[in-house]
């Protein structure tokens, strides 16, 4: 009886020479199966990369709060404990390092204004937190976003805005609508305050003010309680009067 050949036909290589490893077929398998073809694996970043650009970050947020975001690189090198070269090989320009800090910085404060919210016993309490939170992750060095020049249109960080911005008036909204904070301010006022408690003065060699920013800003939290002891001049400033400066 003559042996059929149809196995052999169908698992015919094809030639050695016209092979693209890039796209061979991977053999069959003893059921005539063929098993799923492999899927590339997207490279994570190594460790000591991840720490470095995340030191990088956290040194420039420190920098630009107390110098402004013209603050040199080399500055920004020696507080992250590294070398220029590896600086720029992470941020090669300026605005590359303004704009990923200020992504840093939003995504940080939404995070503990939604954290606030969710984990304290009222509405007060989870503002005072959050406020005390923001100054700590230095929210001053938001500046950037209002200063001329600056791509505030840029997909991710309107992104990161509207996060935030959601964040912040949920939070302060829960304070006003639960009778615990007063109802003639916006989170504009509340953003603004917070930036200007929590930076030391430009110009000045006083540069360590954490020990006065938490009593200054506490103090400013009283006066946010409900009722109003005073009447506020103006009217209450949201986040969109920030960002069209007209205050």
């Amino acid at each position: 009886m003559k042996r059929s050949t149809s196995t052999a036909t169908a698992v015919r290589p094809a030639p050695a020479a016209s092979v693209d490893p890039a796209t061979a077929t991977a053999p069959t398998t003893g059921t005539g199966t063929a098993p799923a073809p492999a899927t590339t694996a997207v490279p994570r970043p190594r460790a000591d990369a991840v720490r470095n650009r995340e030191r990088i970050l956290a040194a420039a947020r420190e920098a630009f709060v107390e110098s402004g975001s013209a603050a040199p690189f080399d500055e920004v090198a020696r507080r992250a404990g590294i070398g220029n070269a590896t600086l720029y090989r992470h941020f090669p320009d300026r605005a590359s390092l303004v704009h990923h800090v200020v992504l840093f910085t939003m995504g940080r404060v939404t995070a503990s204004a939604e954290a606030s919210l969710a984990e304290e016993p009222d509405a007060f309490a989870a503002l005072c937190r959050f406020t005390h939170a923001a100054a700590d992750e230095r929210i001053g060095a938001l500046c950037p976003m209002l200063a001329d020049g600056f791509d505030g249109e840029h997909p991710e960080l309107i992104e990161a805005r509207t996060v935030l911005e959601e964040a912040v008036v949920t939070l302060l909204t829960a304070g006003q609508s639960a009778g615990l904070v007063r109802t003639d301010i916006g989170a504009g006022d509340l953003m603004v305050a917070l930036s200007q408690l929590s930076r030391p003065l430009p110009g000045v060699g006083c540069l360590d003010t954490d020990r006065f920013a938490h009593r200054h800003l506490q103090l400013f939290l009283d006066g946010l309680r409900a009722p109003a002891r005073s009447e506020l001049p103006g009217s209450a400033a949201t986040l969109d009067d920030l960002r069209q400066k007209t205050m």
